[in-house]
């Protein structure tokens, strides 16, 4: 094999056979190593992409999630509400039906001891029996003053009015208990007592006696 020269023209040693195919095999080693390289930095970027659309997807099912969430709460506390709702307003009504009944109730009593109360007339004292029909009135008076109490007692809307007797007018018991105690009065208090209801007939008597005692 002839020498080989450089660019100067001065003689190049002969290199050994391995050095040669070494430098051939490096530069496409090289040229390997760079293109893998570009390779990975290729499927770097991909991941790259393909982890945002991941991380997209992922916001994407949180956010599904959260409203799920979101609507089966809404939803478990909006039925938690309805069903406390209707079961006040069943309450309520049930109770505002019953106070409707006792007031129907109240309504007509006092409408019964209104129409008792203007069949009440004044005592005709010439009547013989004007004490008993003293008695009957002031019984159905009393009787039409408890039902008014009694209403009163039941509804603050008519206990909150003032009552226009104010008490003035005397209650039969009251009448009763103003009557003289016979039992408890001695012999001469009696005598007075019964001579006090009777003078006017001793009276009237005494009158006839003398003048029939004139006219004889």
């Amino acid at each position: 094999m002839p020498p080989a020269f450089n660019n100067a023209g001065c003689l190049e040693e002969e290199l050994p056979m391995t050095v040669r195919v070494t430098e051939t095999v490096r530069k496409p080693d090289r040229e390997i190593l760079g293109s893998q390289v570009t390779g990975l930095q290729n499927k770097i970027t991909e991941l790259a992409r393909e982890l945002e659309q991941v991380e997209r997807e992922k916001a994407t099912v949180e956010e599904s999630h959260r409203r799920y969430s979101e609507c089966q709460r809404g939803r478990e506390e909006l039925l938690h509400d309805l069903i406390r709702s209707i079961g006040l307003l069943e309450e309520s009504e049930l109770n505002s039906r019953r106070d409707a009944e006792q007031m129907a109730r109240t309504l007509a009593g006092l409408r019964e001891a209104i129409e008792k109360v203007r069949a009440v007339h004044d005592v005709n004292t010439a009547d013989p029996n004007w004490k008993t029909d003293l008695t009957r009135s002031l019984t159905t008076l009393d009787n039409a003053r408890m039902e008014l109490n009694s209403a009163r007692l039941k509804w603050t809307l008519i206990a909150s009015q003032p009552l226009a007797t104010n008490g003035s007018a005397p209650t039969l018991a009251q009448l009763d208990s103003a009557k003289p105690d016979f039992a408890a009065q001695s012999f001469a208090e009696r005598t007075l007592t019964g001579l006090a209801y009777t003078w006017p007939l001793l009276l009237l008597g005494s009158l006839i006696i003398i003048t029939l005692l004139v006219k004889l």
